[in-house]
């Protein structure tokens, strides 16, 4: 908090910070005994209540191995506040957004969950979504209802901001004021940081190809416009359908075109590991690079081990090696739960819960306004991923992007790079 516009006692300051070093940081305390005839219940708040938060990830195809990490750390968030916030208990259920049948997250799956919690009077916080198309169709449904969101994972800069896509921008926020939050950085700093950091690796000529969704498209027109202002050529942006069975075609045009790199705008199940599997298949000595929707595990398992090996991802967002305080206790604890390293997504699933739980205990009632207004007003939150605001659009002041290179079967951490 900086205000010193007013007036206030040294007790007020003290006592002020203290709620705000305590926010988002994933660990209570015990609240203090109540003098007797008194109650630690907040005011506004019925004692003994119960507010729901819900979210609306692919559970089902390629993206499940980095959900079960964000759910993970959804829990790991609830377990240390003892499934309690503003004097009341908190549930969670754990909402699929995505089919069997498209293998990822489905248009229509996504507008029935967002109108579904929009119309339970019990759910304050809408923990989602992962898919940056999926939060393209939630968004209206939520602001409309005053129901806060908070993604752990959109990237698409359209969503928050002017200047990208303004006719999406215009239709997302029917009502003032806006609902709609995130703990991640977005793809404007993203892109641009990774066509930098290609130029730098020495790449010349980008053939550059997306799923043609909100966040692949998105971050690929990015990519497009730094590689240009970096003085490297760029062949083609085209969009592919991710349901085709191989690519090998297209790869024979992007080898006879020249391209030097391969950029994919898109995600682990919207065609990325078969496009690097037919890459390799026809022109090996062509790199791949794409961002965090391809930096998993999944990806490399999907295309094996052999064919992803010296492929390129980024990551927005700090290395766990180098979290410190909460960030780093977070990493211990979750491999200690969980039996492996966190995905990068984790952490994030992990803040945006706490994010959630401490605006509740803020705004002290079960009252999606007074919810929403706590979360737009976090500021300086001492979290698991540093210290950061949301800003006035609703996104994270966070600008860290994580360059990693597939080596011995897995995505290790290389460098940070720049917008």
């Amino acid at each position: 908090m900086k205000s010193a516009k007013q007036r206030y006692s040294i007790l007020s300051l003290l006592v002020t910070g203290s709620m705000l070093l305590a926010a988002c940081g994933g660990e209570t305390t015990a609240p203090t005994a109540a003098p007797a005839g008194a109650t630690n219940t907040p005011a506004g708040t019925t004692a003994g209540g119960t507010i729901k938060l819900v979210s609306s990830l692919p559970r089902t195809g390629l993206s499940k191995t980095q959900t079960d990490d964000i759910v993970a750390g959804y829990h790991m968030a609830l377990d240390e506040h003892s499934n309690k916030a503003g004097g009341m208990d908190i549930t969670y259920e754990d909402w699929d957004d995505a089919t069997a049948q498209a293998g990822k997250w489905d248009a229509a799956t996504e507008q029935a969950n967002a109108t579904k919690a929009a119309n339970d009077p019990d759910i304050m916080v809408y923990l989602g979504t992962f898919n940056s198309g999926a939060a393209k169709i939630a968004i209206p449904i939520l602001n409309n209802a005053g129901l806060a969101m908070i993604s752990p994972a959109n990237t698409a800069p359209e969503l928050t901001k002017k200047g990208f896509d303004d006719a999406t921008l215009n239709t997302l926020y029917p009502k003032s004021p806006r609902n709609y939050f995130r703990v991640v950085t977005a793809d404007d700093v993203q892109g641009a940081a990774a066509a930098n950091w290609a130029t730098e690796l020495g790449f010349k000529k980008a053939y550059i190809l997306n799923d043609q969704e909100v966040y692949g498209k998105g971050v690929a027109n990015v990519f497009e416009m730094q590689f240009k202002a970096k003085g490297g050529t760029v062949i083609a942006n085209e969009g592919i359908d991710a349901k085709q069975p191989e690519f090998k075609s297209l790869m024979d045009k992007v080898k006879n075109e020249g391209a030097d790199l391969l950029y994919f705008g898109g995600l682990v199940d919207s065609g990325g590991p078969q496009l690097l599997k037919d890459l390799k298949s026809v022109a090996p000595n062509i790199a791949f690079m794409g961002p965090d929707g391809i930096q998993t595990q999944a990806f490399v398992d999907a295309a094996g081990a052999d064919v992803a090996e010296g492929a390129f991802g980024t990551v927005a967002g700090k290395s766990y090696a180098d979290l410190t305080g909460k960030g780093a206790a977070f990493f211990t604890n979750f491999k200690a739960k969980q039996g492996h390293d966190p995905d990068p997504y984790a952490v994030y699933g992990y803040e945006a819960m706490n994010v959630a739980l401490n605006a509740i205990d803020k705004a002290g009632k079960k009252d999606r306004a007074a919810i929403l207004s706590a979360i737009a007003s976090t500021k300086d939150c001492q979290g698991a991923l540093g210290t950061w605001s949301f800003d006035e659009n609703g996104d994270t002041t966070l600008t860290d992007i994580g360059a990693y290179k597939v080596t011995g079967g897995k995505f290790v951490f290389q460098k940070y790079i720049t917008k």
